[in-house]
């Protein structure tokens, strides 16, 4: 089967769609970000964490810097903008550099809840940026968590940080005060302490001070500025790069001032894309009479939706999807995606109707936006979701005292 390129500009005549079995799965169970926070905990002995990324070598104590948006193959293609994390690259500092795939969807609301319960998005739950809430029938922003919903009805699991906490190890959280509060915190990063502090430098420092205020120590930190640069402008723009060499200083702050017998591990939750501002690059669902026929709901986000369709319309829906976008999308049904294994080896039963009657996942150099629904993820130049891997691998970067 000829398989089209990223750079494919327009539909063809008779397009031929992609074989769902050509979709690289995220590597749930070894190798995802799912994987990183219960190897950590199961060196520290925290009970219910297991040892999942096997080169992963045990430390007293531990700090995770989650970079929103810093993708492995973008952080490859900069190394002038980023000399110190470019150096993580190999194992010449006495660590390993190495992606992990941050899982489907690549997106921030479901990579956090991934992180900070270690479970793949098929179990905890925030499996896109909108997903259906079956209990009322509306669309669910599992970013900004609206319509609100009970956070720990929606997201039952405990938090490997709870885990560590209870097990006697010092658990912080060093992020921006703006989300000490909120309901994906809450869900997905709870447990031990939450500092706020409002520089990326202020940060830096107090997770070094909180790294040694333990003899075992698990603690988070977080920068998002590297993410609203690219969505704004792109990842191939100045003010992108300018985000990655203060990204650059950061991390290198943090490493020279860890305590003895500490581990750093540099990651992220996505990479991202650039897509052009033409018709054939941004389809706009609010406008195509053909995407929309049959559709009571669109959600997800430009590159990874969900399609929730009218009763009874949903093997229609798939066939048109499949028809117009087949050759630039992976298109699948609710339970083909499930046996792809595209959001982990399982599926809680009240996960089940969140994920959408049709799934799509691009594969070209292509976004659906939703012109009228949508109108500021619309104007995004850069987005992600996706598994392709500009999207879905993220580095694992790793520096030890």
């Amino acid at each position: 089967m000829a398989q089209p390129t990223a750079a494919a500009a327009a539909w063809p005549d008779d397009p031929v769609p992609l074989a769902l079995d050509t979709a690289p799965v995220p590597e749930y169970g070894s190798g995802s970000l799912a994987d990183l926070l219960p190897t950590i905990g199961a060196a520290q002995g925290v009970p219910g964490c297991e040892h999942r990324i096997t080169e992963l070598e045990p430390a007293d104590r531990n700090c995770v810097f989650l970079i929103d948006g810093l993708g492995w193959e973008q952080l490859k293609a900069h190394p002038d903008e980023a000399p110190y994390l470019t150096s993580l690259l190999t194992t010449s500092r006495g660590g390993t550099g190495r992606p992990l795939t941050a899982g489907f969807p690549a997106t921030t609301a479901t990579s956090l809840a991934s992180v900070g319960t270690g479970l793949p998005p098929g179990a905890h739950g925030l499996p896109g940026y909108t997903v259906l809430d079956p209990d009322n029938g509306a669309l669910m922003n599992q970013l900004r968590w609206r319509p609100w919903t009970p956070p720990h009805v929606w997201q039952p699991y405990p938090t490997i940080f709870q885990l560590a906490d209870a097990a006697g190890v010092h658990t912080a959280q060093v992020s921006s005060p703006a989300f000490q509060d909120t309901p994906l915190t809450k869900v997905a990063l709870s447990g031990g302490t939450f500092h706020g502090r409002l520089s990326g430098d202020e940060r830096m420092d107090f997770a070094a001070e909180q790294l040694a205020a333990g003899d075992r120590s698990l603690v988070y930190t977080y920068y998002s500025e590297l993410d609203g640069s690219g969505h704004r402008h792109g990842v191939d723009s100045d003010s992108w790069r300018g985000q990655l060499m203060c990204v650059d200083r950061l991390v290198q702050r943090l490493a020279e001032q860890l305590p003895p017998r500490a581990a750093l591990y540099v990651t992220a939750d996505h990479g991202m894309v650039d897509i052009p501002f033409d018709e054939q690059s941004r389809i706009d669902f609010d406008e195509d009479w053909e995407l929309r026929a049959g559709v009571a709901l669109l959600g997800g986000e430009g590159r990874a939706r969900h399609v929730y369709a009218v009763r009874g319309a949903e093997a229609d829906v798939l066939a048109c999807w499949r028809e117009v976008l087949g050759e630039q999308f992976w298109v699948a049904s609710r339970d083909e995606a499930i046996a792809a294994g595209w959001f982990g080896p399982r599926i809680d039963e009240r996960v089940y109707g969140r994920i959408g009657d049709v799934v799509a996942a691009a594969h070209a150099d292509v976004v659906i936006t939703a012109s009228v629904n949508e109108p500021h993820e619309s104007a995004m130049a850069g987005v992600h979701g996706s598994m392709t891997p500009a999207e879905q691998l993220v580095p694992l970067l790793e520096v030890r005292s």
